[in-house]
């Protein structure tokens, strides 16, 4: 597994876009549906990003009130999926935030491209008071639920003709087909008989409601080359199978409870916070993995992948914004450190050139 060849395709396709760069992190100026395009298929593993929501009344986020109708706003994102289906490798990840109130719309299109796994429901338990749903806010004026939640949507790539088998699972069933083995004739040779986590028979794998561990994978190859299979036609198991790894010390379930960011000078008004974005990486990637922002806002995806030792690119519109993002990798790529990412993000002091964009506040 060699992920810097993709790295420096991308950084080439995106040509003088980029701008900045160092051997694990790349910001590129622009918009990103259209960068979006030049990119090389099959390049990234991990896309996490966080759009426009279509549902903030203040005009402090691009293009977040660009779209008179939710089909509008809907047929937008549906350009991003189409080439993010592309540019994502087959056993890629991706994880889209977004409002409460679009997820049904959203992921009724996302389901023609992915196959959608997890609405995954970030809760954000702040202090009394902090965001105002338990201070000045008047509750009696409500006339529905308090919306103190956001939405990640989390999808895996489909196989085209089958979106609900695993591109492991085709991949497997298409090697054993061509050996004449049964599902129960390659279960018995490699002995995974209903392993609870990394496992199972193999008809579990084919049909993606598990994956084999390494080990068991190493298994599954040697079992393949004796039944004929040709070991260049063999992927390594970082290429085939799509991480997930979790357990009982992080939120392994569908409710996540990280505190979201507090207002400090130059904060993003969309700015998610460092952990949680470091959960989402270290859950569906492997080290070395490229993740992709498409709206990178304060940089804070790329400092994530940073930190988990991954390579991050992002995507920003706002010329401003780039130059944070540039003085943020810097920050963490200089410090002995970078286990306090938000902290590097705070402090960060640069050049500002002047706003592209003029918002209402």
């Amino acid at each position: 597994m060699n992920r810097t060849i993709d790295f420096n395709d991308i950084r080439e396709s995106l040509g003088d876009s980029v701008f900045y760069s160092n051997e694990m992190a790349a910001i590129a100026f622009g918009d990103s549906l259209s960068l979006l395009k030049k990119m090389p298929d099959h390049s990234v593993s991990l896309i996490l990003t966080d759009p426009p929501y279509h549902s903030t009344k203040k005009g402090n986020i691009i293009n977040d009130k660009a779209f008179s109708t939710d089909e509008d706003f809907i047929s937008w994102i549906e350009m991003y999926a189409v080439q993010w289906k592309r540019v994502l490798r087959p056993n890629g990840s991706i994880f889209m935030f977004c409002s409460s109130c679009m997820e049904s719309k959203l992921e009724n299109m996302l389901s023609k491209y992915f196959n959608v796994l997890s609405h995954i429901v970030w809760t954000k338990p702040n202090e009394p008071g902090y965001d105002g749903w338990k201070g000045k806010m008047k509750k009696e004026a409500l006339r529905q639920w308090y919306p103190h939640s956001e939405r990640i949507i989390f999808m895996e790539t489909a196989s085209d003709g089958n979106l609900n088998r695993s591109y492991f699972g085709n991949y497997l069933k298409r090697l054993r087909t061509e050996c004449n083995l049964s599902g129960k004739d390659l279960t018995e040779i490699i002995g995974a008989y209903g392993k609870v986590n990394h496992g199972g028979a193999v008809s579990n794998w084919e049909s993606g409601r598990n994956i084999p561990s390494k080990e068991q994978y190493v298994s599954i190859c040697e079992a393949l080359k004796k039944s004929g299979i040709k070991e260049d036609d063999l992927l390594e198991y970082e290429d085939v199978i799509r991480p997930f790894e979790v357990n009982a010390n992080v939120e392994f379930t569908d409710v996540w409870t990280f505190p979201s960011v507090k207002t400090y000078k130059g904060k993003h008004p969309a700015e998610k916070p460092v952990k949680m974005l470091e959960h989402c990486i270290l859950s569906t990637t492997f080290p070395g993995d490229i993740v992709l922002d498409c709206f990178a806002g304060s940089g804070s995806t790329i400092i994530a992948a940073l930190k988990t030792h991954r390579i991050g690119i992002g995507i920003e519109i706002d010329k401003n914004w780039c130059f944070s993002i540039k003085k943020n990798i810097e920050n963490a790529t200089d410090a002995d450190d970078v286990c306090d990412a938000q902290t590097i993000m705070k402090r960060q002091v640069y050049d500002k050139e002047p706003s592209l964009f003029n918002f209402e506040n």
